[in-house]
């Protein structure tokens, strides 16, 4: 192949960019692997993912064509590649995807021409070595080919529909069943007639010898739910190119995995583990693994049991025990990112940014597997070792995923080395199994939802409580008593009242409904909650407590003023919370969940450690620091992309409405929010942490409250630090001091306690050798100790031994109702009898249990007759055992 000196990467990437940037592209940052705004994908998983509103028509771009490097990720939901990973040539987790995109303006001419171009008299590669497919009926892109590119007919391929179905081809893309679709021609490098494989198309197609290279999408139907193409106004292309692939073609070798950027973390896995065969299955695993275990950190999402969180875990989990299988036992993984950032850092200026963060989750994660690793494994050997079919019983690969974090496909992935395999409909059985249990576990009464006939009568519910508190002319539209429609209640009637308008809050984003009161002459509602049904109609949950009620009546509505005064300071401090979290802890973190109420706030949000003392402080005081700018709360109603434009941040995988609020304190928080706000940051007044603690993996919880109940809990602590002042005799300024004083004292005394102890208990058995019984040469002794606790038992069994030599010795500690039982066997005894047999027999007796080793075993049971009678019995269960 007559290509030029060897292509890096990196240069690939700025070849490939600079080329299209001279035909007019606009040159596009990748998107992140988190899709914002797109619920129904778990991943970016292919370049076309941040253009998909612009295909759609939903979304308008300032230009017409672009171009970029968009880093995918495969490994998990519909796409999965995370089995194959490290066992063939060009399967990844983590991988690159070329583009260049128009939209509605050049179509198939200049997409095949510039592709051609750019693969021929840029990259040099041969055209003899190249050749191409089209769907079958695309005459336009086959003349194209042959006619003005000169490729001949014998290396044009048309491929039909292999699929299954009309329009079911490797040949035709859609973006799913209706919607915009059209045929797509791809580009195959021939590697050449030593490797085995024929072109596609051909019965052996999935050789290695024919690689796709580039697929050019033309975007030129509108599929109709009766599966009929309707022609699109403005087609669009679409392509993807595989850098992995391509550099591997440029470099001159077969595999992804040999090229510069693998070799270079190959390498460094290989010094890391010791392992210097760089072909070994496992450096390509870790090596892959590391690219797209460090780029989901880095956009926002941290190693947890659920979501995205869990498949970053089972990447994590499957590169450590890879590295386990090589004989690491220390952390390695985290100790690739420095050589990751030197191959990528430039092209992804994220990736060195947040190396630090990066860095600590995956620390975090090795250390917390480490500690199952060992006792998995060890679980999996002995499983493996009782199966005589070669499956590996569901039950056990959930008890390995439910009880040692071992993910079903790590499971299976090990399985497969050894020549196995999972059941895994039984392992999907116990997984259901355990949902229904929690199901059942979870549920409660008091459910209500609105029937779809009421919801179809009903107009969303108008809130007018982000101006008022009070409102009058509120027509009831409905009214709910026991979980059904009615038209009328009575006095005492348990009721959910909706209103056309209500200045009543309705609990959402974390934030409480409103209480207060609905009125009229003669009728009064109290309201003790309020709920939002079906996403858009105002509850108001309460009592019927005078009067009677009809649909069609008007009300007048008085939220509690104090009440939701309380529950805006808290909201508003969870918005500077979050934005001094992300300060001091790192942009990493995301909220996950809050609770906002009058009495306190709570924030739970992604991190993968515990958070210090000092950073806990400093993360006060900066909230406080923005309470005493007391900044302008601004509300901003804006599109969606206008907001994001702004600088508003939106969580990822939240489906936002066209029309968003946003909410803008100063110039250190702006989110999105619908909820109820200060006017001021100085409203809040004071903010202080109440308690800091994990929830669940990868997820902290905050506890906070601010303005009157800050200062209630600010006066509690300090009439708490005045009382024991008080009790040490002393002043607030010197209670530490104090507490220092008494915790050494304290030591002392239990130093003093126990040097008597000992000196006690030396006194104690130093008569009791002359209590023990010869059998067979043997010194037997069973005697009940008042008083003496379970160390001191055994330092009274260490001395026996030495003044008695060949001894059986049973010993009982008793102290408030319970025995501590100590078994020891020593000199000629020893292999004769037992000491945990011993042991257990005299424990059986008393109600407890216990064991050991065959010289020192431990026990425990009650105190009491029996005890006197198990003791007395030693020396006959002894006997036999030394004749």
């Amino acid at each position: 192949m007559n290509t030029p000196a060897k292509f890096t990467t990196s240069q690939i990437r700025a070849d490939f960019l600079e080329f299209f940037k001279g035909k007019g592209h606009t040159i596009v940052p990748s998107a992140p692997l988190v899709p914002g705004n797109d619920p129904t994908l778990l991943f970016t998983n292919s370049g076309m993912v941040q253009f998909k509103d612009v295909f759609l028509g939903a979304e308008k771009r300032s230009y017409v064509r672009a171009a970029d490097v968009q880093r995918c990720l495969r490994a998990g939901g519909k796409h999965n590649d995370l089995d194959q990973v490290g066992y063939t040539a060009r399967h990844h987790t983590f991988f690159e995807m070329l583009g260049n995109w128009s939209f509605g303006d050049y179509f198939k001419k200049d997409a095949i021409a510039w592709a051609w171009e750019l693969l021929t008299q840029v990259w040099k590669l041969p055209a003899e070595r190249l050749l191409v497919t089209v769907y079958q009926t695309d005459d336009e892109a086959y003349a194209l080919w042959r006619d003005m590119v000169g490729i001949p007919e014998d290396r044009i391929v048309r491929i039909g529909d292999n699929k299954g179905a009309p329009f079911a081809s490797d040949n035709f893309w859609q973006m799913a069943d209706t919607g915009p679709c059209g045929p797509c021609t791809e580009i195959f490098f021939d590697h050449g007639d030593h490797i085995a494989g024929g072109p596609p198309g051909s019965p052996d197609e999935d050789g290695d010898r024919f690689i796709e290279i580039w697929n050019l999408v033309f975007m030129q139907f509108d599929r109709q739910p009766d599966g009929s193409l309707q022609p699109l106004p403005a087609p669009c292309v679409d392509t993807g190119m595989g850098l992995e692939r391509l550099a591997a073609i440029l470099q001159h070798v077969h595999t992804n995995y040999e090229i510069d950027l693998f070799q270079a973390l190959i390498r460094k896995v290989s010094e890391l583990t010791g392992m210097a065969d760089l072909e070994n299955k496992s450096l390509r695993v870790i090596a892959d693994h590391i690219r797209a275990c460090s780029f989901l950190i880095v956009d926002g999402v941290l190693p947890s049991n659920e979501g995205r969180g869990y498949v970053l875990r089972r990447i994590i989990r499957r590169a450590l025990r890879h590295g386990w299988m090589l004989g690491v036992r220390q952390p390695f993984f985290s100790k690739l990112v420095p050589t990751l950032i030197e191959q990528m850092g430039e092209a992804y200026p994220e990736l060195p940014a947040q190396a630090d963060t990066v860095v600590r989750a995956l620390l975090a994660e090795e250390e917390r597997f480490a500690e199952t690793l060992d006792s998995g494994m060890k679980i999996f050997d002995d499983v493996a070792a009782k199966v005589s079919d070669g499956v590996i019983p569901g039950v056990d690969a959930f008890r390995l995923y439910d009880t040692y974090g071992f993910p079903v496909d790590l499971t299976a992935d090990i399985a497969r080395e050894r020549g196995m395999t999972v059941d895994m409909a039984g392992f999907d059985a116990s997984m259901e199994h355990q949902r229904e249990t929690a199901r059942a576990a979870g549920k409660f009464g008091g459910g209500v939802t609105l029937p779809a006939e009421l919801v179809a009568t009903l107009s969303p519910t108008v809130f007018l409580g982000y101006d008022a508190l009070q409102a009058d002319g509120l027509k009831v539209v409905a009214l709910i008593k026991d979980g059904r429609p009615v038209d009328a209640v009575q006095a005492g009637d348990e009721v959910i009242v909706f209103t056309a308008q209500t200045p009543f809050y309705a609990e959402s984003g974390g934030q409480v409904g409103d209480t207060g009161v609905l009125s009229a002459a003669g009728v009064k509602v109290a309201v003790s909650d309020t709920q939002k049904f079906a996403g858009q109609f105002h509850g108001h949950v309460g009592k019927l407590e005078q009067g009677a009620l009809k649909i069609g009546d008007v009300l007048a509505g008085a939220v509690d003023a104090s009440r939701r005064g309380a529950t805006i300071l808290n909201h508003s401090a969870t918005h500077l919370l979050h934005a001094a979290l992300r300060e001091v802890l790192g942009t990493h973190v995301q909220q996950k969940g809050s609770l906002v109420a009058p009495d306190r706030l709570r924030f739970d949000f992604s991190h993968f450690q515990p958070i210090s003392a000092e950073e806990l402080a400093l993360i006060e005081r900066k909230v406080n620091e923005q309470v005493r700018a007391n900044n302008a709360a601004e509300v901003h109603n804006m599109g969606m992309q206008e907001a994001l434009d702004f600088g508003a941040m939106a969580l990822f995988g939240e489906k936002y409405g066209e029309n968003v609020r946003v909410l803008k304190m100063g110039e250190y928080s702006t989110e999105l929010c619908g909820g109820t706000h200060v006017s001021r940051t100085g409203d809040i007044g004071l903010f202080k942490i109440t308690s800091e603690g994990g929830v669940s993996s990868g997820v902290r919880r905050i506890e906070a409250v601010t303005g009157q109940g800050a200062l209630d809990y600010v006066a509690d602590e300090e009439a708490r630090l005045h009382e024991a002042a008080q009790l040490l005799g002393g002043s607030a300024g010197d209670v530490v001091d104090k507490i220092r004083q008494l915790a050494e004292r304290q030591k002392k005394l239990e130093r003093e306690l126990e040097a008597l102890k000992a000196k006690v208990a030396s006194g104690a058995t130093a008569d009791l050798g002359g209590s023990a019984v010869d059998v067979a040469g043997v010194k037997v002794l069973a005697v009940r100790l008042e008083g003496f606790d379970a160390k001191a038992l055994r330092d009274a069994m260490d001395r026996l031994k030495q003044q008695l030599g060949d001894a059986i010795i049973v010993l009982a500690g008793v102290q408030d109702g319970k025995a501590a039982l100590v078994a020891g066997v020593s000199g000629a005894a020893l292999g004769k009898v037992k000491a945990g047999e011993l042991l257990a027999h005299v424990a059986a007796q008393i109600g407890g249990k216990g064991g050991g080793r065959p010289d020192m075993a431990q026990g425990g049971g009650e105190d009491g007759p029996t005890l006197v009678a198990a003791l007395e019995g030693v020396l006959g269960w002894v006997k036999p055992h030394l004749a």
